[in-house]
C-alpha cells in the first residue's frame, strides 16, 4: 500500500472495474480504495458498458475481465483502444491462458494480470501502464512464447463459437450469413488447425488454449 506523504495533493488515478461476478468486483474496489492515489470511479457487470462508462467517468485505466455477458473483456480492449485510446486497459483474469494473452495484446490491451496477484501487484500495475509500461505476468510470457500463434482465423473463430452449443451447419449458416459448404470448410480447417477428430473437440482445444 502507498503512504500518505506531506506535500503537494496526489492525482488520484481513476479506474473502471468491469467485472460480472459482484462480489469479485467490489473485493477489487475495495483492495483497490485502500490505495492513497488511485480512485474506483465507475464498475459495470458488462463488457458492453465499457465504453460508455469509461467516457462518462472520464477514467484513466480500465480493469477487465475476460469472460463478460455483452462482450469479453478482450473485444472492450479493442472497442476503447478504438473510442478512448488515452484510456490504459488492465486485463485482470481467471483464465491463464497463452491465447487469451496473445489475443489481449493485440487488442490493444497494456497489461494482462492473473486474479491470484497480490493486490499489490495490481495496484503497481495500474500505476505502471500509466507511465507508458506494457506489465505482463512473467509465466504467462513465457507460455505464450512456447504455445505460439493461434492458427485459427477470426472466420473459423466464429465459427467454432457458434459451433460450441450444438448447433448444426445449417443454423450456423444462417446465423453467420454463410453458405452451408462454406461452414463446412471453416469447421474442417478448424479441426485439422486443433488436432482434433469433431467439433466438439475442436472447440474444447481451442477454448483451453485461449483462441476462443
Amino acid at each position: 500500500m502507498s503512504d500518505a506523504k506531506d506535500g503537494p495533493p496526489v492525482r488520484l488515478i481513476r479506474v473502471l472495474l468491469a467485472e460480472d461476478q459482484s462480489m469479485v468486483r467490489e473485493a477489487l474496489a475495495t483492495l483497490l480504495g485502500l490505495e492513497d492515489d488511485i480512485d474506483v470511479v465507475a464498475q459495470v457487470a458488462r463488457g458492453d458498458e465499457v465504453v460508455a462508462a469509461a467516457r462518462e467517468h472520464d477514467v484513466d485505466v480500465a480493469l477487465l475481465d475476460i469472460e463478460m455477458p455483452g462482450a469479453t473483456g478482450i473485444d472492450a480492449a479493442c472497442q476503447l483502444r478504438a473510442a478512448l485510446p488515452g484510456v490504459k486497459v488492465v486485463i485482470v483474469t481467471t483464465f491463464g491462458r497463452p491465447g487469451y494473452l496473445r489475443r489481449a495484446m493485440e487488442y490493444g490491451a497494456d497489461a494482462f494480470l492473473v486474479k491470484d496477484a497480490p493486490a499489490a501487484q495490481l495496484a503497481d500495475a495500474v500505476r505502471r501502464v500509466l507511465r507508458g509500461e506494457k506489465v505482463i505476468d512473467p509465466t504467462l510470457a513465457a507460455a505464450a512464447l512456447a504455445e505460439g500463434a493461434d492458427p485459427l482465423t477470426s472466420r473459423e473463430r466464429d465459427v467454432l463459437r457458434a459451433a460450441a452449443d450444438g448447433s448444426v451447419n445449417s443454423e450456423i449458416a444462417r446465423a453467420l450469413h454463410l453458405s452451408e459448404g462454406t461452414v463446412r470448410n471453416y469447421l474442417s480447417t478448424a479441426i485439422q488447425k486443433t488436432g482434433s477428430r469433431n467439433r466438439s473437440e475442436a472447440v474444447r482445444v481451442a477454448r483451453e488454449k485461449g483462441w476462443l
